[in-house]
């Protein structure tokens, strides 16, 4: 019944619209039609650069981010729908292109793909999958549906600067909660660009032979100064802010080999400074207890008044979409839920900044509402080396404190083994008075004939040949 009904609402919002290859597309062809076969992952990356293209350049062409096209590159996930679409007439395009020569691989990219811009650019000419303007909806317009299929039809990343999308009514197909959310127009990220976060600058590092050192410093000066100003906007606290940013890079230094490896180092600090900064004991610290002075703007008073209000997966989900700038998926994998629990959440703090602020109910002004609170606190990371030397000298504590832990625990072993007693030995009982017995009885005084006798036997000579003769009387 479920299936049937999500049927209904695709064939509804897909009709009468063109498809990605300008045929019209139907109801029942776009349910029931097999999807278009695609080379292996790594054919499409071989073609890719065989025609000298960057993963930003097929974003642009196709209409994904980047790190939606390094995933299907990658075999991680595959394009559906309209995207596949795209995606396999992109592929058959640059098949048949003639190879580049090779002192043009070096040349830019095709018109349509532009380099990463820090900063929302203006409203421009909204930008449809088919032959004009995508209607406008409201966030969390409509009910929304459940079906197998829902995380396909999730919205696409917001184009660059110039190609905003405007949404404020309801989409096409708006009973799904994956279709009801609009995307801003630029979104932040701790590099400060919107596809920046991959591993492709530690690949670039290692290539250039840079130490450890250097690329933990690189990534640092990379990611920490817009990384403070997120988790500001997480906890509504400075000093908790910089401290979470701070343990964060802690724990990325003693992972180093892991981090270093990772696809996203980036997004792993970033995982790690928001776990930290939003861990319930930080309720019970005394330095916490009393709320920091609130922003000078009544405006950023008020939405920072807002996010606080927020339950906190509902201000972790609204801040990695609407401020990092995360496609649904990569926000449901990193809030460990679900992509259609994350469309919820994202939803219900959108109806409640909304409610609370309705100037913000669009979704590039409640951008621009966080970009501005965000940088309007002058919120500086610690130093580098700071970071670096702090954490080894954590480290060499916590270490130190483990050693002489064992060793005072060896220690006492020793000590019990020594002393401790290797027998049972029974305890003794307690004394007790003994009565009933009669006294013991001795010989009485003597006589004055006993005394004079045994006088008499004291002086008398005890040897001699007196002893031996008897003495007449």
């Amino acid at each position: 019944m479920c299936r049937s009904k999500y049927a209904y609402v695709l064939f509804c919002s897909v009709g009468g619209r063109l498809s990605a290859f300008g045929v019209p597309s139907h109801g029942a062809s776009a349910v029931s039609r097999k999807p278009v076969p695609l080379p292996p992952p790594k054919e499409r990356r071989r073609l890719r650069e065989a025609r000298s293209l960057s993963q930003e350049d097929v974003a642009a062409r196709v209409g994904v981010t980047r790190e939606t096209v390094r995933s299907w590159e990658t075999g991680r996930t595959d394009p559906r729908g309209r995207k596949r679409d795209a995606y396999a007439a992109f592929l058959v395009a640059i098949a048949r292109e003639p190879a580049p020569p090779a002192e043009a691989s070096g040349a830019p990219g095709p018109p349509g793909a532009a380099p990463d811009l820090p900063a929302p650019g203006p409203p421009g000419p909204a930008r449809g999958d088919g032959a004009g303007p995508p209607p406008r909806h409201r966030p969390g317009a409509g009910r929304p549906a459940r079906g197998p299929k829902a995380s396909t039809q999730r919205s696409t990343k917001p184009p660059l600067a110039g190609q905003v999308r405007h949404s404020h009514a309801p989409p096409p197909g708006g009973t799904s909660p994956l279709n009801a959310i609009a995307q801003p127009a630029a979104l932040m990220n701790p590099f400060g660009r919107r596809h920046a976060a991959d591993g492709s600058l530690l690949t670039a590092e290692r290539a250039a032979g840079l130490s450890a050192d250097q690329a933990f410093d690189r990534l640092y000066g990379h990611s920490a100064p817009a990384l403070v100003r997120q988790t500001y906007l997480l906890t509504g606290r400075r000093a908790l802010a910089q401290e979470s940013v701070e343990r964060a890079f802690h724990q990325a230094w003693q992972r180093w080999p892991e981090v270093a490896v990772d696809r996203d180092p980036a997004g792993w600090v970033r995982a790690a400074a928001y776990e930290y900064a939003m861990a319930p004991w930080h309720r019970f610290r005394p330095a916490l207890r009393r709320p920091d002075p609130p922003p000078a703007s009544p405006e950023d008073h008020a939405l920072l008044d807002t996010l606080m209000s927020l339950p906190p997966m509902h201000r972790r989900t609204l801040l990695l979409y609407d401020g990092v700038g995360l496609d649904l998926p990569e926000t449901a994998a990193e809030t460990e839920a679900s992509t259609p629990a994350a469309a919820y959440r994202l939803l219900r703090a959108r109806r409640s900044v909304a409610e609370r602020l309705p100037v913000l109910a669009d979704p590039d002004a409640l951008h621009q509402g966080l970009d501005r609170l965000a940088r309007g606190e002058k919120l500086q990371p610690p130093r580098v080396a700071e970071v670096r030397s702090g954490c080894e000298r954590r480290t060499r504590f916590w270490t130190r404190t483990a050693i002489a832990f064992t060793v005072l625990i060896l220690g006492a072993t020793a000590l019990t083994l020594r002393t401790a007693p290797t027998a049972y030995e029974p305890p003794e009982a307690p004394p007790e008075t003994v009565r009933g017995v009669p006294p013991r009885m001795g010989p009485g005084p003597l006589t004055d004939d006993r005394l004079a006798l045994r006088d008499l036997l004291r002086e008398a000579p005890r040897t001699g040949p007196h002893r031996t003769h008897p003495e007449l009387r």
